[in-house]
């Protein structure tokens, strides 16, 4: 019958590990020495033994612990009367228990035995416990990785799946499978390459297998657009998994807006075109009137087209009229004046009128020299000087 130990009653305490010495004491080394710990209460759950791995889980000396009550050393969170519940019977298998502590956490898997006397009342237990509380943060990892994955799955237009060695789907789920009208798991046993092998995906696939991992990768599958994510795994029987997003509704606005911009661009070539618009105004006479600001960008698009245009008319002069344009920077100056020389290289003559007193300033400011340049401040009197150097009467062009 187990001896109920009581706090400070040491002559007890002695009795208890004394009583029986010659044989008691293999079986006492044996729970000492125990892999796992081992905890003995009495009838009304005090500690009788301590062993040492109780001492090291629980960081509670065995002179501390023995004769303290079993819920005090071992309280079970949230369950006050946990023990006194339990140590009633043998337990049928192991039971995780949450100890509450209060620097940290602790779960053991706990399995006991209770000790009954020759008129079978329950004088004592023997409690057994593993510390698990590695394997339950790791469970509970793994646990919330998967809640994680599941969300991700269950929420966005994902397709995830998993190829083995031989090139067979192993899983397959994702809600963007509803979006081209498959099930989860549909292609399960299927081999991959007989499905997709001619598509970019495949070809991804492949290169993944043989471990080239594949990033972004686009394709197009049953009118879907996707990006796909395929990876190489280290597994002895998974060769790959793949993830892929479907992208159809970025691609259709990428598509939307490269058509906007393209539009947009040809619109303003048009605003260019109409801005510069080079007119014969007579027979072998070019007109180039510009109006706003000129850049460096504009004024090489009106070289390019007023040199294309002097060489295709055969024209013999080029007016340049800057009436509309106020302002110009020392590099567009500057283009004006080699604009100037490439049409006379084309047998042609450059001419300029209506300079505005900064324009005049900036190019002063260069250093040109204009002599050889014919300036004036009219359109009209560019044409008449155009005219007289002809010389022969010619009509207006309508």
């Amino acid at each position: 019958m187990t001896t109920s130990v009581h706090p400070g009653d040491s002559a007890t305490v002695d009795a208890y590990f004394t009583e029986g010495l010659g044989i008691l004491n293999p079986v006492n080394d044996r729970c000492d020495n125990a892999p796992h710990l081992t905890v003995e209460v009495d009838d009304v759950l005090r500690v009788l033994r301590w062993n040492r791995r109780a001492e090291r889980v629980l960081g509670v000396g065995a002179a501390e612990a023995v004769g303290r009550p079993l819920a005090e050393l071992l309280p079970v969170l949230g369950e006050p009367d946990a023990w006194a519940a339990r140590l009633i019977a043998d337990s049928e298998e192991p039971e995780v228990l949450q100890i509450a502590r209060p620097d940290d956490e602790l779960y053991l898997a706990a399995w006991w035995e209770v000790t009954r006397d020759d008129d079978g009342r329950v004088v004592g237990a023997t409690l057994y416990g593993h510390d698990i509380t590695a394997r339950e943060r790791e469970f509970r990892r793994r646990g919330l990785e998967s809640k994680m994955l599941g969300a991700l799955l269950d929420n966005l237009d994902l397709v995830v799946c998993s190829i083995d060695k031989q090139g067979v789907f192993a899983s397959q789920q994702g809600k963007a499978l509803q979006t081209v009208g498959l099930s989860p798991g549909q292609f399960v046993g299927q081999n991959y390459f007989d499905l997709f092998g001619g598509t970019e995906a495949g070809d991804a696939t492949r290169r993944a297998m043989n471990g080239e991992a594949q990033l972004a990768v686009p394709s197009e599958v049953y009118g879907v657009h996707w990006l796909s994510w395929t990876l190489p795994i280290e597994d002895s029987e998974l060769s790959v998994i793949s993830v892929s997003l479907d992208v159809t509704d970025t691609k259709r606005n990428e598509l939307e807006l490269r058509a906007k911009l393209d539009l947009i661009e040809r619109q303003q070539q048009v605003i260019r075109e109409l801005s510069t618009p080079i007119i014969e105004v007579w027979d072998g006479v070019l007109t180039l009137p510009i109006v706003g600001l000129v850049d460096t960008v504009r004024t090489a698009e009106i070289m390019d087209n007023l040199l294309q245009a002097v060489t295709r008319s055969r024209a013999k002069f080029a007016i340049l009229d800057l009436t509309g344009v106020e302002v110009v920077d020392t590099g567009t100056a500057s283009h004006l004046i080699r604009l100037i020389q490439a049409i006379r290289l084309l047998g042609a003559e450059g001419i300029l009128t209506g300079i505005h007193p900064t324009i005049a300033q900036t190019i002063v400011a260069l250093g040109v020299d204009l002599t050889r340049v014919a300036v004036f401040g009219k359109l009209r009197d560019a044409l008449t000087h155009c005219i007289a150097r002809l010389g022969r009467p010619s009509r207006p062009r309508s």
